[in-house]
């Protein structure tokens, strides 16, 4: 069924997601009673003036509702990734039919095998922006609390009194065992403190809150029963292999999975397992949405979305102090950093960043080329870890330098990966890769695969290159930025400097046609690094197109650049005068020192898969959503401008003015890798 929807609600008319949905799955939102049917938000509030004239009007009612994965974080914070559309009822009243209803007692119910190893696999819930905390010992009861007021609690024939019904019961049925009352994340809920006061003779003890905040994955692993009216937290518990026991009817009751307190509809006659429980209730009856792509999509593309943002949600489990970040980059940084712990917050000096992350039982994160002496020491004696962040290495279209901001953060609590005299997290990431499963590296090799289809660079830069000398050997040679960090810590061998790296391809390579390459940087005048490259390159091509010149290159010379990573990515042979964070694992030629501990030898794929998926953090510019790393190569690789935004037009000014001051006499200093 699609057409004009007729919606009478303000608020659900103004949700842009919402609507995104309806019309990619044929709906088109009208205002009021004139569409060929009336659109509800479950039984809220405002849900009688549609239903109210979808009977006057004789339109058909349609409720619409969130899924049992509603995404990352709850409603308020981020629109849903997924709709549940119902034109027969709403799935969790149970007095009448509704389209879930029907499904799991008609439809077959397939697939559900693989949608319930995945959920299990990722730990999912209704949301999942949970924090990190001590989790109770195992053997406990669970007692599931809910909001007063929840619609869903009278849809499911249960009242105030069910609470303290099931409570009575998870006490008597279970003699000795400690009772976990787990309330509800937001808002006031049944089983209060006044309510375990009225049993406190009966429990001796035994009756307890557990955080709401944790995940309630993680407590139902460790359950030992769970007891439930009608919140979701059963039907996950009958995913986590659980039988639940019920004092309400809710959508997932009656379909002999759990011990139910009251008798369900007789149209409830169907025997499920839990798989077939989950692909009516995820596969077949809502519709599920990709914000990145704007499309429709499945449940496991989604369950991946959720699952990114978790990740990197989780990394963020302590409250960052962060210090050396340039006021145009913090909010952008903010978005990588936000987590269990909170926002990041920002200090002026290291002795105020230790003793603040100190304060907090937080961290200290401080730009990698900013970091002030003695900090890590300071970290170290204060008990505070320090980690250090960079741009990541799939970073924007445009430079650092011209104040874009980043769609990828590295945040290293081991050391940095351009800085080769001591281990980094990347480096183990990158030794640990030679075991990865054959899951990952395909992965990996996808990823790849998808950044050469699309001509993907660090800074997605486009420019012409000239006619190039057929059947002539092509080397390129790859000049950075001189006072980078990359270069002063990473390039230790004889040749130290642009000049020396392309007089050293030059001697190595008489017979080849040398391209010499400035960094982007560099050739805009806005960092130092420019050398006379006459009589020793044949060409100098400061505003060629990396990709471009990587496709028709037979060899690739570098002190540390990232571009000889992107050189490796297109099968192109390497040399490096310097130890950046690919040399050293048998995949280039290494003319200069690099650290013995790089012993493991892993393929190209494991290499890609530790730089690019493990190492860094991903935030869409577009959503602002915590993403994976094949949403920014799909975005560089369509040149999407909204990846090469600067933060106002004043950046562009401020970025020549830096270009323009005398050198080393900035005051400022622009971040920036190699």
């Amino acid at each position: 069924m699609a057409g004009r929807l007729g919606v009478l609600s303000l608020g659900l008319a103004r949700q842009g997601a919402i609507r995104r949905m309806l019309e990619l799955s044929g709906w088109r939102v009208v205002p009021g009673r004139t569409g060929d049917a009336v659109a509800v938000w479950g039984r809220g509030r405002t849900a009688w003036r549609g239903m109210l004239a979808a009977r006057l009007s004789g339109r058909p009612l349609i409720t619409l509702e969130e899924p049992v994965l509603r995404g990352f974080l709850p409603a308020g914070a981020e629109p849903p990734l997924g709709l549940a559309i119902d034109d027969v009822g709403v799935h969790f009243d149970a007095a009448r039919p509704s389209r879930i209803e029907r499904i799991l007692a008609e439809d077959p119910l397939a697939g559900g095998e693989a949608a319930l190893a995945l959920w299990r696999r990722l730990g999912l819930s209704r949301t999942n922006a949970w924090a990190a905390g001590p989790l109770p010992d195992p053997g406990f009861v669970l007692v599931v609390d809910q909001r007063r007021g929840d619609a869903a609690i009278a849809g499911g024939m249960a009242a105030a009194d069910s609470f303290a019904r099931m409570l009575d019961a998870a006490l008597a049925e279970n003699p000795g065992r400690p009772v976990l009352v787990r309330p509800h994340p937001r808002g006031r809920g049944h089983l209060d403190a006044a309510v375990l006061a009225r049993v406190a003779g009966r429990a001796r003890g035994r009756v307890d809150f557990v955080d709401p905040r944790l995940s309630p994955w993680a407590l139902l692993q460790r359950a030992a029963r769970v007891y439930a009216v009608t919140s979701q937290l059963g039907f996950e518990a009958i995913l986590a292999g659980h039988r639940p026991r019920l004092f309400g009817l809710p959508f997932y009751a009656g379909w002999g999975l759990a011990e139910e307190e009251l008798p369900p509809p007789p149209r409830r006659g169907r025997r499920l397992d839990a798989a077939q429980l989950l692909a009516g209730a995820a596969l077949v009856y809502p519709l599920w949405y990709d914000p990145f792509a704007d499309r429709l999509t499945d449940f496991a593309t989604v369950a991946g979305i959720v699952a990114e943002q978790m990740r990197q949600w989780a990394a963020n489990d302590r409250p960052a102090v962060c210090l050396g970040l340039r006021a145009w980059k913090r909010g952008a940084v903010v978005r990588f950093l936000t987590g269990p712990g909170g926002p990041p917050v920002m200090a002026a000096d290291g002795a105020g960043a230790v003793a603040r992350a100190r304060a907090r039982g937080g961290r200290v994160a401080v730009w990698a080329s900013r970091e002030p002496a003695g900090l890590g020491a300071a970290c170290a004696r204060a008990g505070v870890e320090l980690v250090r962040l960079e741009d990541g290495f799939l970073r924007s279209i445009g430079l650092g330098a011209r104040l874009v901001a980043p769609a990828s953060l590295v945040a290293d609590p081991e050391g940095i990966h351009y800085d080769p005299a001591r281990p980094s997290r990347l480096e183990r990431l990158i030794a640990a890769a030679a075991e990865l499963p054959p899951a990952a590296l395909a992965r990996a090799e996808a990823l790849r695969a998808a950044i050469l289809a699309g001509g993907v660079t660090k800074y997605g830069l486009d420019g012409d290159i000239p006619a190039l000398p057929a059947g002539r050997r092509v080397v390129l040679v790859l000049g950075q930025v001189a006072d980078d960090a990359a270069v002063r810590l990473g390039a230790t061998g004889p040749v130290r400097d642009n000049a020396g790296l392309l007089a050293a391809a030059r001697a190595a390579e008489p017979g080849a046609f040398v391209i010499y390459r400035p960094h982007p940087d560099v050739a805009a005048g806005l960092r130092p690094g420019a050398i006379r490259a006459e009589g020793l390159a044949d060409a100098v091509l400061p505003g060629a197109s990396l990709a471009a010149l990587l496709a028709r290159a037979d060899a690739v010379w570098t002190l540390t650049s990232l571009g000889g990573f992107e050189a490796l990515l297109r099968g192109v042979a390497v040399t490096c005068l310097g130890a950046p964070f690919y040399a050293g694992w048998g995949l280039t030629r290494d003319l200069g020192p690099v650290p013995a501990r790089r012993r493991a030898r892993p393929t190209l794929a494991g290499l890609v898969h530790a730089a690019l998926i493990d190492y860094p953090r991903y935030v869409d510019p577009v959503t602002g959503r915590a993403c994976a790393p094949e949403v920014i190569v799909a975005r560089l690789a369509a040149r999407d401008p909204r990846m090469g935004r600067a933060p106002s037009r004043l950046a562009g000014g401020l970025a020549r003015l830096q270009g323009a001051w005398p050198r080393g006499r900035w005051p400022w200093r622009v971040e920036g890798g190699g």
